[in-house]
């Protein structure tokens, strides 16, 4: 933060977004009633809505984040034999939340209420992101210690690949070569062999977007790698072998899809990479948009399921990137998103009295949570509001609610079957 002034702008302005959102959450009821179809109070659009979990969410850390107090205010809730989690879950919140609000961030200013609270927030995170890469910031984030750091080091790149005008070109230079070499001090940490190696290679790819010599082996490998690791019908393993969880929205899908949107052109082989990558993905998207049960349900499989929403980030970037399948529309792909952030978001005891997320699927169910989940590690769940990026004529927000598939079948509708994605390694 450059003065005490720009300073107190922020803060006033995250002020007005907070009773924002406050004044909007006192009109959604919480009752597991409201959640059978995806849409909202009457005069409550579900773009609204949106913002309003998108104000929610972001609030309290970039507020403490931009006052450098992060460290300080940010409670840690993690399994009691988890003791290391302090190390890491700060970086954790940053680098989560940014990466689903970016594309929102990205639109910037305008003359609307949102686009003010837009241009808000993106003050926020980029006076959050100055604290966090700051050595002589109380907030200076751990980069290079431990193996998580790899993790939401790639996070935050994520988000400023995603809003490379707001949370990248917009950063003073100052600001700009700390995070290059916040980044870059992750490089010694090795990914296993899994979903990690995409970390690596999106660190890197931020990397080269923002100018820097990149890492190629570390860049190719988690390409290479995840290619091999095609297991059919859209899905790719988490490693060699397929896992029933929902890392394939969590990160393989979207990292690679990012990742080949930089480097596709390079050669025919990452070119021939890419058009299946996005095949595969509009094909995960309609997986995803069959799984969501009209009360906003869906089955609670696999690791890190105290995500919550951001189990959907694969059907929410098909929506933002315009890679639905034929047969599922984009007013339907909003109603089957609006029903699940719903229902993760609005149970009793989601969020603790001041705001902060606590670790749970459908409220506060801290035994879901992995040695490996705390605070900060929950806010991937703002992977479900990517499409906050379209604008709002975009027919994902213009078009009249339609029925999920789920709804569709279930209500006897005759439609064409389901039939597997076909397509070579």
């Amino acid at each position: 933060m450059k003065t005490r002034r720009d300073f107190l702008k922020l803060s006033a302005g995250t002020a007005a977004a907070t009773l924002t959102a406050r004044a909007t959450a006192a009109v959604l009821p919480a009752s597991s009633a409201t959640f059978t179809t995806g849409a909202v109070v009457p005069g409550v659009t579900d773009r609204a809505y949106w913002c309003s979990i998108a104000s929610r969410l972001a609030t309290p850390v970039l507020d403490a984040l931009a006052r450098r107090r992060l460290k300080a205010e940010m409670p840690v809730e993690a399994q009691p034999a988890s003791n290391d989690r302090p190390q890491f879950t700060h970086l954790e919140a940053l680098g989560r939340l940014l990466c689903g609000v970016a594309p929102w961030l990205e639109l910037g200013d305008d003359a609307t209420a949102e686009g003010a609270d837009r241009a808000r927030f993106a003050g926020l995170a980029r006076a959050a992101i100055d604290a966090a890469t700051d050595p002589a910031s109380p907030d200076f984030m751990n980069f290079s210690r431990g193996q998580q750091p790899l993790v939401d080091a790639a996070f935050l790149a994520q988000a400023m690949v995603r809003a490379s005008t707001e949370l990248w070109k917009k950063l003073a230079p100052r600001v700009q070569a700390n995070v290059v070499a916040a980044l870059k001090s992750s490089r010694p940490i090795q990914p296993g062999e899994n979903n990690w190696k995409l970390f690596a290679t999106t660190v890197e790819v931020f990397l080269q977007r923002a100018g820097e010599k990149r890492d190629a082996a570390r860049l190719f490998e988690g390409l290479t790698k995840h290619r091999a690791w095609y297991v059919g019908d859209g899905v790719y393993g988490d490693g060699p072998e397929f896992h029933w969880d929902y890392y394939n929205a969590f990160v393989i899908q979207p990292m690679l899809l990012e990742a080949l949107e930089v480097v596709g052109d390079e050669a025919s082989e990452w070119t021939d990479f890419r058009g299946k990558v996005r095949e595969r993905l509009t094909r995960y998207a309609a997986i995803q948009e069959r799984l969501v049960a009209p009360d906003g349900s869906y089955p609670a499989i696999g690791r890190s399921i105290a995500y919550r929403c951001g189990a959907f980030q694969g059907l929410a970037l098909a929506s933002l990137r315009h890679l639905l399948p034929a047969d599922v529309k984009p007013a339907q792909a909003r109603v089957a998103l609006t029903a699940v952030i719903r229902r993760t978001l609005e149970a009793p005891g989601t969020f603790d009295d001041r705001g902060w997320l606590r670790i749970g699927l459908a409220g506060h169910q801290p035994g879901l949570g992995e040695n490996y989940i705390s605070t900060g590690s929950l806010y991937l769940c703002s992977a479900a509001l990517l499409p906050l990026g379209l604008p709002v004529g975009d027919p994902f927000w213009s078009e009249p609610a339609g029925k999920t598939t789920w709804g569709k079948v279930w209500a006897g509708e005759n439609l064409p079957g389901d039939h597997a994605l076909r397509s070579p390694r």
